[in-house]
């Protein structure tokens, strides 16, 4: 559907003279040539230009750019990295884009009391790099950790390989200090600060760029594991694979990590300059990761090992140092890189269905693929159940592209169907606005629109993301702009 954000009176040559003087020339875009890197995130399929692309370099920057935007009445779109894979950092209608790339500073390092301070440009991996000298990490690692920055990981609740045992970004934000879509700044949380009352913090962590932006991230750090097993497990098929997991798991184990890749999966990477030693022949590949106190990891190893063997893995390899794990690893988090050798776009669904139907949802998407006439590749956290089929396509091809939107559609409602749910990691953003109703009520949608013009009143604030047209509308109350609407009536109206 298409979305339908609140009127925009454009970029006048005063706001627009307004904002080069808060942010410098050179950080404030309105060429087309350089407008055309913020016209998609990762998700290719949706695109939007920006009026302009803003970026400031720190909180009072940020502030002063929000409150100039916001009594213009001009919408304004978040945006990190742009790694992100729903669409949800790209401008629909007329919107200013603030970008958080200038703000890249760790802040604060406190090993005594594991914990950080970091602005939203930080590159993930990096704070774990960061930390590493005081025998500390980062734990949430999304696939694009050596890309994606922690502005965007708060705002998507990123997950990644190891949030099996370790958790997603949620379990490691402390406090934040974030700019309100007026520009008014507030602080959330932080060390000292267990605050009474409602949890604003877990609110904001989540709410996909449409209740602000954060401009200072605390976040806690955990111990680098003592000893790490990886292994490899080369399985005939997908299905089988799927079955291994279930498995592990029942039979007790929690790894940090169980990652699936299918062989078209397998073929591309293999073919790319991300090669890593897969068999090209292999149905699917299986990462397995134990990792803790040295004494017994051994025996986690052996008995991961023994389940894959029994669900039918032909080849199950085990890293020996760091520079073998490094490898076996490579395939699986270059795997979203090396798509583009078979297909130009990239259509990443990233739906989640409990473990033990991961084999009957598997086949399903094959099916739906098969029927659709589109190749499906999947690489997945199959530990959580949260499957990644990505579509290959040409947008160029209409037709194509109106087969995907059929497929994509039929693959959500399986997923659903067999009693799991439409996103994992990678948000609703404008890619799943449209299957909200597989799993919530008009009821629960209105909620979260009262909830919404709570921090954004006037609804400028990533607008056309996360809830559907008709609610999205039902949202825009007729008044004065920035005048809220009672949130109660509102959401049971």
């Amino acid at each position: 559907m298409n979305s339908r954000p609140p009127p925009s009176p454009g970029l006048s040559p005063e706001l627009a003279r307004r904002l080069r003087e808060v942010v410098g020339e050179g950080a404030f875009i309105t060429d087309p040539g350089r407008l055309l890197v913020y016209e998609s995130d990762g998700l290719t399929a949706h695109r939007g230009a920006p009026l302009a692309v803003v970026l400031p370099a720190t909180t009072g920057e940020v502030s002063a750019v929000l409150r100039l935007l916001h009594d213009a009445g001009v919408a304004v779109v978040p945006r990190g990295a742009g790694t992100g894979l729903s669409g949800g950092a790209v401008a629909t209608g007329e919107a200013v884009i603030v970008g958080t790339a200038r703000m890249n500073r760790i802040l604060v390092l406190d090993p005594v009391n594991r914990r950080a301070v970091v602005e939203p440009g930080v590159v993930n991996a990096q704070l774990s790099v960061a930390a590493a000298p005081h025998g500390l990490l980062y734990a949430p690692d999304p696939s694009s950790q050596s890309a994606c920055t922690l502005g965007g990981n708060v705002a998507e609740n990123s997950g990644g390989p190891h949030c099996l045992k370790y958790g997603v970004t949620g379990r490691y934000v402390t406090g934040l200090t974030v700019v309100l879509p007026d520009g008014d700044v507030v602080k959330l949380g932080g060390m000292g600060r267990e605050e009474a009352g409602l949890d604003l913090l877990g609110l904001f962590v989540g709410s996909e760029g449409c209740f602000g932006i954060a401009t200072e991230i605390e976040v806690a750090l955990v111990p680098i594991p003592e000893e790490i097993r990886t292994l490899l497990a080369i399985f005939p098929d997908l299905e089988s694979a799927a079955r291994a997991v279930t498995d592990i798991i029942a039979g007790g184990l929690l790894p940090a990590a169980l990652e699936i890749m299918d062989s078209a999966t397998i073929q591309a990477v293999e073919s790319s300059v991300f090669a890593a030693g897969y068999p090209v022949d292999a149905g699917a590949a299986l990462v397995v990761e134990v990792d803790g106190m040295g004494l017994g990891l051994d025996d986690e190893a052996d008995a991961a090992e023994r389940w894959c063997r029994a669900a039918g893995a032909t080849e199950v390899r085990r890293a020996r140092d760091a520079d073998e794990r490094a490898a076996l690893w490579r395939g699986r988090k270059k795997a979203f890189g090396a798509m583009g050798r078979i297909a130009p776009d990239l259509m990443v669904q990233d739906a989640t269905v409990p473990r033990t139907r991961l084999p009957e949802v598997l086949s399903a998407v094959a099916e739906i693929g098969a029927r659709y006439g589109l190749r499906i590749a999947n690489v997945f956290h199959a530990g959580d159940g949260n499957l990644h089929p990505n579509i290959l396509f040409d947008r160029r091809d209409a037709e194509e592209l109106a087969r995907v939107e059929l497929a994509s559609r039929e693959i959500m409602d399986a997923c659903v169907a067999a009693g799991g749910t439409i996103t994992g990691e990678h948000g609703v953003g404008a890619d799943k606005r449209g299957y909200m109703t597989l799993i919530h009520s008009r009821q629960a949608l209105l909620a979260m629109a009262a909830v919404r013009r709570v921090f954004d009143p006037a609804l400028l604030c990533n607008p056309g993301k996360v809830l559907p047209d008709d609610i999205w509308m039902e949202a825009q109350t007729p008044g004065e702009p920035g005048r809220p609407a009672d949130p109660l009536a509102t959401a049971t109206r």
